[in-house]
């Protein structure tokens, strides 16, 4: 699904006009983002958490060529899907 798909799919499901739905969204993106940022972390209700994640400086084969390089530590993004999501589409 686009996100310009799912503007459109709330604005149907909330009887508003997109720029009103497109907002709502974009609102909540900011909150999330600024959560993460600000606290490491951000649970949004009925679908998971959104966390971020460091991981370690290692080494690892270049693709090329498979000499051993050394890849430098960085932050990830992980999400964990409540168990009510994941019984709604798992079964």
């Amino acid at each position: 699904m686009t996100e310009s798909q799912l503007i459109e799919a709330l604005a149907v499901k909330m009887a508003v006009r997109k720029s009103v739905a497109k907002d709502g969204l974009d609102e909540m993106l900011a909150i999330v983002s600024r959560e993460l940022r600000d606290e490491g972390t951000s649970r949004i209700p009925c679908l998971g958490i959104l966390r971020k994640k460091q991981s370690a400086a290692r080494n690892g084969p270049k693709p090329k060529s498979g000499q051993q390089i050394e890849i430098p530590a960085r932050t990830r993004l992980r999400f964990t899907p409540l168990k009510a999501l994941k019984e709604s589409v798992l079964g």
